[in-house]
């Protein structure tokens, strides 16, 4: 099941990138499940990871090799197994990973980041993934970003990636990324997975905060069942192959045209993310308007999106609306005056000053459940930030998935 249209852009090639994928066999023969991304020298790399005490142990030797190389020229990617809750054997298979590519390419470990997504507390199958390596990279072209779509999917139904591109100074710059996710997302740093590149030259320094303004902008504004994955990784790389000038500064001219661009490809990414999320049936966004902070109003937002008791509702097309109300009473707000909280589902007032309003009828809160994307607008009339967050329903299918999830 998935909402709407998924991928509609076509995934522009970025100079100085190519991917290239393989069947490995990890955990099942016959389907992609390893992308390798050789990056070109002079590039710079920013990447935010999960917040979970157990991230996995591809994610703690990734954050160690960027901070030992300003110069990574590689990224592998795995499916079918997270390597995550194995302990010792589990970083030691992450570091081979990242030897086996090194060598073979002739750069240093350190200037490899490896990913994994799957299963959590099982033993890599290092003999398929080495054996799978040289295949990777025998793909290796500028054109395969679908196929690395493809190659790096799990419960996914479909491939999620966006493309745009903007001119500056006569010079066209391109900003490509692909991202799964269907299930375990509610992020607290960006998805499961998610990579993203552009030719734009951008400093080392700056990298970082383009990735971290983005991701916060983006894939920390969804949530499909509000568990964070052990996996959680985004990546942005700028390969600095675009004749525009070097952005080196937030006061550089060009940096909020590409911090921009950077957002709506990963803003849509996160959207397909929730469109495709497991046993979705409906896309839906929780805005939450005046409130007193950011952090407040996504308190609200993210009561609404992530109650199993709304989500049902909204998966059975019920217009019951007390359970929005219960969601927002329960949110962490600081002595929040209730009288004063309007909510509308869709254009439909259901609430105003904290009860039913009074032109609310049954039947118009119906048609606004029934449609594929819903949008619930909670005012909240104490201060003046707006925050939104998407989420799906959540559905018999949703349970069918992770209950068969190992079988």
């Amino acid at each position: 099941m998935a909402v709407g249209l998924g991928m509609t852009d076509e995934l522009l090639p970025i100079a100085g990138l190519t991917a290239g994928v393989a069947c490995a066999g990890i955990k099942h023969s016959g389907r992609r499940d390893l992308v390798i991304f050789e990056i070109s020298p002079g590039s710079t790399v920013g990447a935010v990871f999960t917040k979970n005490a157990f991230c996995a142990a591809p994610v703690e030797v990734s954050k160690r090799h960027l901070a030992a190389s300003e110069a990574i020229r590689f990224l592998i990617i795995n499916t079918g197994n997270a390597n995550a809750g194995t302990g010792r054997q589990g970083l030691d298979d992450a570091v081979e990973t990242c030897n086996r590519l090194a060598a073979i390419k002739s750069v240093e470990p350190e200037q490899v980041l490896p990913f994994s997504t799957g299963v959590i507390g099982e033993y890599l199958p290092m003999t398929a993934l080495v054996n799978g390596i040289p295949n990777a990279l025998a793909t290796l072209a500028g054109d395969n970003w679908l196929d690395a779509a493809q190659g790096i999917m799990t419960t996914d139904t479909r491939a999620k990636g966006a493309s745009q591109q903007f001119e500056y100074s006569d010079e066209t710059i391109t900003v490509t990324g692909i991202a799964k996710g269907s299930g375990m997302i509610k992020p607290n740093m960006a998805t499961m997975l998610a990579f993203v590149a552009t030719d734009a030259r951008v400093s080392a320094a700056l990298i970082q905060k383009i990735t971290e303004q983005a991701v916060n902008a983006s894939f920390n504004r969804i949530t499909v069942d509000s568990d964070t994955s052990t996996n959680d990784s985004c990546v942005l790389i700028a390969t600095g192959r675009s004749n525009a000038p070097v952005v080196d500064s937030e006061e550089h001219p060009l940096f909020r045209y590409l911090l921009k661009t950077v957002k709506e490809v990963m803003l849509s990414l996160a959207h397909q993310i929730i469109r495709d999320g497991e046993g979705a049936s409906k896309f839906i966004e929780v805005k939450v308007e005046s409130a007193a902070t950011v952090t407040e109003a996504l308190n609200v937002a993210y009561s609404v999106a992530d109650s199993p008791l709304f989500k049902t509702a909204m998966s059975a097309s019920d217009a019951n609306w007390g359970r929005i109300l219960m969601a927002v009473g329960k949110a962490d707000v600081d002595a929040l005056d209730v009288s004063k909280v309007h909510v509308f589902l869709g254009d439909v007032c259901i609430v105003e000053n904290g009860q039913r309003a009074s032109a609310y009828t049954e039947v118009q809160g119906a048609a606004v459940v029934e449609r594929d994307e819903i949008k619930v607008t909670i005012q909240l009339n104490r201060g003046e930030v707006s925050e939104s967050v998407w989420t799906s329903d959540l559905s018999h299918e949703y349970v069918r998935i992770n209950a068969e999830y190992r079988s």
